[in-house]
């Protein structure tokens, strides 16, 4: 029997594309939805508008990399930083893709959301967090300061938890193990990141519980205005001494982002924070990605930016 006479075995071809149209097809009505409705993008800004906001000027110089945006102490523009109301706006906002709070504990052992020391900036008195009992706080602010236990089971987005600290290693590394005990009591590990001021705590989180991101804050250091190799090499070589996931600045650090994302350790991250109710994940490469969030996932949410 000649070659050519043979029967061919396998699928027709006429039989694989009938097979394979629903699949495209799905694929196809997938792509458009997700073309059309950017609503599960709306958490992304780039970094020229990032820096067009903040300091002036665009990325010109730069590849306009994608920034996910996070809640500063929640939405604390309409609501009061770090209250009840503004985390649970923040959650109901697609603007947000994390939400930060800090944390720290009460005289009578309760971990209270509050960022500063005293609650004179927010509420014109002088008593201090430590000193005071929950129930003297919650009179002193009116029922405003919030209790982590209270807040925790009330958002589900991705958290940036700032232990704050006061001083106290020892206070401030059992706060830490009291609140990742918590998320992992909860199974939300891979919800939540924790920052800190201090690269002691970091430190800390980093050596007891190796697979809980971390996230080093700084305000303003050396490089920030003067923008030397060498000002940005320490900062850099002090983030790493910390053994951080994040490196995490204020805004005005932005002038000097050429430098930071030349020098920037492999595998290492930036984000930047203002005093208002924003925060900027830089998503320079893949490993830039948002704790919990999968490498396809971010890889996917990135064509999509690209494309509308």
């Amino acid at each position: 029997m000649s070659i050519h006479n043979q029967p061919i075995k396998g699928t027709p071809p006429s039989a694989a594309k009938k097979f394979l149209k629903p699949f495209a097809l799905a694929g196809a009505v997938l792509l458009v939805w997700l073309l059309a409705d950017r609503l599960f993008l709306r958490h992304i800004t780039s970094l020229s508008e990032v820096m067009e906001t903040h300091i002036g000027r665009s990325a010109k110089l730069l590849p306009d990399y994608p920034c996910t945006v996070g809640a500063h102490r929640g939405s604390s523009i309409n609501y009061l930083e770090n209250s009840y109301s503004a985390l649970l706006a923040a959650n109901q906002d697609p603007q947000y893709a994390f939400i930060e709070f800090d944390v720290q504990y009460t005289k009578d052992g309760q971990i209270v959301v509050f960022h500063d020391k005293r609650l004179l900036r927010l509420f014109g008195k002088l008593a201090t967090i430590n000193n005071s009992t929950y129930a003297e706080l919650t009179e002193a602010s009116d029922g405003q300061i919030a209790r982590y236990r209270d807040i925790i089971g009330a958002v589900n987005k991705k958290l940036n938890i700032e232990i704050k600290s006061q001083g106290d290693y020892a206070e401030d590394c059992r706060l830490a193990d009291v609140i990742i005990q918590d998320i992992q009591a909860r199974g939300r590990e891979k919800d939540i990141m924790i920052s800190s001021i201090s690269s002691d705590v970091i430190r800390y989180i980093h050596e007891t519980h190796p697979s809980i991101p971390t996230g080093q804050i700084y305000w303003l250091t050396s490089s920030t205005y003067l923008h030397f190799d060498l000002l940005t090499k320490r900062l850099y070589q002090a983030f790493n001494e910390s053994n951080a996931d994040y490196l995490m600045l204020h805004v005005a650090n932005l002038r000097n982002i050429e430098g930071l994302l030349a020098l920037k350790p492999e595998g290492k991250s930036i984000i930047f924070w203002d005093f208002e109710d924003h925060m900027y994940l830089v998503r320079e490469n893949y490993r830039d990605r948002l704790w919990g969030t999968s490498v396809i996932g971010d890889f996917w949410q990135k064509i999509i930016y690209r494309f509308t």
